[in-house]
């Protein structure tokens, strides 16, 4: 993930799911609270396994660096009230562990600094989950996701892998991750004796969409979450799709994405880890990536610390 717009650093104002201050003391004892149209109740069993002080507090802090649709947004610009992917499924894991994951905005470089001076107990940012950050945190990690390649509604040209977009015209924001996988993808277009990718470069995501959305190129090239949710949204959901190939089902060049937990909680990073295989087994977690049109990079187990690098 990169560093959000200055604004997330202006508004350090805490959420929580009720929209009260996260700051004061314990939560009041939760009932069922529901998250994308699922009710979740409190497993006493995780809510005992977690350290006394989150017991004693009700709340867990959790840093988070909005807006990064779909994972961070706020609800109305330019106040608190979050939502998003990383929000819900927060309040999901909250109502399971009997506790509040109550959000506060917060610099991305700065997150994980923050968690080891102790202000935050976690962090969900869409973090990639990687050996640098494992030395001073520790991850449960809850997505996969890589570069995805996003085609207007009914997909045309029929694009269902990287190397459909062989001598053809893709667009990709200038400087990015799915630039350099699409010219890395070059070699293998020639070596299946196609035309080398068309790549139009713009500077922004939104002037790669409109060149899609004007038929000047056949996809845009992006992170699958960014496509999905885009996806989901543009136009009502009437004017792309993603397309999903099965031999990179979280996206290419796919990594884990995780909830960051501070290394002296070990004992809520793995009430964490429980409470999320709970939800993926019952089917919330699955509603909740839905919502944000992701599904495709939930994962099935909850790991912990699954670095690719």
């Amino acid at each position: 993930m990169s560093t959000a717009s200055a604004l997330s650093v202006a508004i350090l104002v805490t959420v929580s799911a009720c929209g009260e201050d996260a700051s004061d003391g314990a939560a009041e004892s939760p009932a069922a609270t529901t998250v994308a149209g699922v009710p979740i109740a409190q497993d006493t069993a995780l809510h005992a396994a977690l350290p006394e002080e989150i017991r004693e507090s009700g709340v867990v802090r959790v840093a988070t660096d909005v807006p990064y649709a779909p994972f961070e947004m706020f609800v109305t610009e330019g106040k608190p009230e979050l939502t998003g992917l990383d929000y819900d499924l927060g309040q999901a894991l909250g109502a399971k562990l009997g506790v509040r994951f109550a959000f506060t905005p917060q610099k991305f470089d700065g997150i994980v600094p923050a968690i080891q001076a102790g202000k935050f107990d976690a962090a969900m940012s869409a973090m990639t989950d990687n050996k640098e950050r494992q030395a001073v945190v520790d991850f449960v990690d809850y997505s996969v996701s890589g570069s995805g390649i996003m085609v207007v509604k009914g997909n045309p040209e029929k694009i269902t892998t990287l190397n459909d977009l062989c001598g053809k015209k893709a667009a990709v924001q200038a400087a990015t991750n799915q630039l350099d996988l699409l010219q890395e993808h070059q070699a293998k277009c020639k070596a299946a004796g196609k035309g080398e990718i068309d790549i139009q470069t713009f500077p922004k995501d939104s002037d790669a969409q409109l060149a899609l959305r004007s038929d000047k190129v056949v996809a845009q090239v992006q992170t699958k979450p960014a496509a999905g949710w885009t996806a989901k949204t543009a136009d009502n959901g009437n004017a792309f799709e993603v397309v999903d190939d099965p031999a990179a089902a979280g996206g290419y060049g796919a990594s884990p994405n995780g909830i960051a937990v501070s290394k002296k909680l070990p004992q809520l990073s793995d009430a964490i880890q429980k409470a999320l295989q709970a939800l993926i087994d019952d089917g919330t977690a699955a509603k909740i990536f839905d919502k944000y049109g992701v599904a495709s990079i939930a994962v099935k187990e909850a790991t912990k610390n699954a670095a690719v690098d």
